[in-house]
């Protein structure tokens, strides 16, 4: 139960933040026998399924590292990170009891959307910078976390869970500044934006 509450916990924060990419390192460790799926997702490991998650993996690497680009490419992706981590939490469960499969999915939703808009919060901050170089470090250790979390998830079920209830703690203090920060920065823009339109009609 431990190693499938991990697996659950570790694919749907995985999702919120790089599905593709979580998606493929659960079919590749799966494919090569490092770690056994439910039945439920044993068609992450099925080559055609890591071939098109590899594709996507590159795709969502690269748009991730271009500014404004990659707040487009999140707020896309909210109408897919969130579903599929809650897809992915139930199926890790294998074929249990219904209704604790809907508490999965429900645990697995909210795991992922609380990823997603840490993440997203935080590009939208970045964005909001004049400096570009911080986009492209934070992309970079976003790649790195999920690949890092995604090991702990699947080989050290128990410290990934203790590190989980922290995000979640972290997450919950976080969120309402990051959204604090994000209006304030939209507004300020706006209030640019308005001012030079003025001067340049007063020109």
């Amino acid at each position: 139960m431990l190693e499938s509450l991990s697996l659950a916990a570790g694919l749907s924060w995985g999702s919120g933040l790089r599905l593709y990419l979580t998606v493929l390192l659960a079919g590749v460790f799966a494919r090569l026998g490092f770690i056994h799926l439910p039945d439920t997702l044993s068609a992450l490991s099925s080559p055609w399924v890591i071939g098109v998650a590899g594709v996507l993996t590159v795709t969502e690497f690269l748009a991730d590292k271009i500014p404004a680009f990659d707040s487009l490419w999140d707020a896309v992706h909210t109408f897919i990170r969130i579903p599929a981590g809650a897809v992915l939490a139930a199926g890790a469960l294998g074929h249990a009891d219904p209704a604790l499969l809907t508490v999965a999915a429900l645990a697995g939703g909210t795991l992922a959307g609380t990823a997603h808009l840490a993440k997203a919060g935080t590009r939208a901050l970045i964005n909001l910078s004049p400096e570009p170089v911080s986009n492209v470090v934070t992309s970079t250790a976003e790649d790195g976390l999920v690949f890092g979390g995604m090991l702990l998830a699947l080989f050290v079920p128990l410290l990934f869970l203790i590190l989980m209830v922290g995000f979640l703690m972290l997450a919950g203090w976080a969120l309402p500044r990051l959204w604090r920060g994000v209006q304030g920065g939209f507004r300020g823009m706006a209030t640019h934006m308005v001012s030079r339109f003025a001067r340049s009609r007063h020109d």
